[in-house]
């Protein structure tokens, strides 16, 4: 697979490789799939790659702490909402790609809500990942429902992120309001409280979690618990049937970045087809931006699962995000069990 994109983007790229040049970037996906994207590119262009991969909520901080003299000329990948506030922050160039209209329309549309200061590079529903294995051995159902989560057998059996350093959970919190209403999604959130046992560091964590048996079920992207299962480990995954939220990953261009004609370079080359299938390459199974893509069936398809209308912009913004993250800790991660 990685000879064949290799193959590929050398072809597409013809005299590319007397390029010259540099571009800084963060990269908020899995280390592999940075890799593979930071090699290809260098080799079939001639552009030096300074790639280091950090959390988004890192790499926002990062980046905002670098707005007097920016030293990073493009962010690549993680959770949408920390991309739409360094567009409200004004940290990232507002810029209109031509190739817009080869993009899925919720891709799009994370360009206009940020006013093209950012741009959709995948889709990752949100939803529960079990293993199948410990489930069997404890005789209990696979949750089908957000409902499910709170009944009594599974006390202790269920990990999720914690929202102060995970967009994941973020995404939870934001589409469970959505889904039910503030004041039902809290007093939800709170029955869940007493079911989980673990609130990790980063969103991906209750995923591996489930794929080794430490927890039997884990609220995450569906996609992160398809990679586990891909490497052998007995775990599923499923949306719930009430509705649920989804992640628009996305990348951005560092407003005044010291390399700003290759960021743009690197930013159009992402969004073709052949820059968009080192995810699957790496074995991860987000759904890409550009519809010329072919779809992997591991992928979740957005048309078969009940998605909610997510307002990525009014649960994007800086205000609403600290808001929400600041009353789940106060009246759901701070309560007695």
């Amino acid at each position: 697979m990685k000879i064949y994109l290799t193959a590929v983007l050398l072809a597409g790229l013809s005299g590319g490789v007397a390029a010259q040049g540099q571009v800084n970037i963060i990269c908020s996906v899995q280390a592999e799939w940075c890799n593979l994207m930071s090699t290809v590119y260098a080799k079939t262009t001639g552009v030096k790659v300074n790639m280091v991969a950090k959390g988004s909520g890192e790499a926002l901080a990062q980046i905002n702490a670098e707005k007097a003299n920016p030293k990073t000329d493009i962010w690549f990948g993680g959770t949408g909402d920390p991309h739409l506030q360094a567009a409200e922050q004004n940290l990232t160039l507002e810029y209109k790609s031509p190739q817009l209209g080869a993009l899925y329309p919720w891709a799009q549309k994370q360009a206009a809500d940020s006013k093209f200061r950012t741009v959709g590079v995948y889709l990752g529903p949100l939803g529960f990942g079990y293993n199948t294995e410990l489930l069997a051995k404890k005789k209990i159902a696979a949750p089908k429902s957000w409902a499910d989560l709170l009944r009594p057998e599974y006390k202790g059996e269920i990990q999720m992120a914690n929202a102060a350093s995970s967009g994941t959970s973020y995404t939870v919190i934001a589409t469970l309001v959505q889904l039910m209403g503030e004041d039902k999604a809290f007093e939800y959130m709170k029955q869940l409280h007493k079911n989980v046992s673990t609130y990790t560091r980063s969103g991906v964590a209750p995923a591996k979690a489930v794929a080794r048996g430490e927890t039997a079920v884990s609220i995450s992207f569906v996609h992160d618990v398809t990679t586990e299962a891909a490497q052998g480990f007995p775990a599923a995954s499923v949306t719930p049937i009430e509705g649920t939220g989804a992640e628009v990953g996305s990348m951005s261009i560092v407003k005044d970045g010291p390399n700003t004609e290759a960021a743009k370079k690197f930013y159009e080359w992402a969004l073709t087809p052949g820059g968009q299938q080192f995810g699957l390459a790496a074995k991860q199974f987000q759904l890409p931006s550009n519809a010329k893509v072919p779809v992997d069936p591991r992928m979740t398809n957005p048309s078969k699962i009940k998605l909610i209308n997510y307002d990525y912009a009014k649960y994007g913004a800086s205000a609403e995000r600290r808001r929400l993250i600041a009353k789940w800790e106060k009246e759901v991660f701070n309560q007695q069990k």
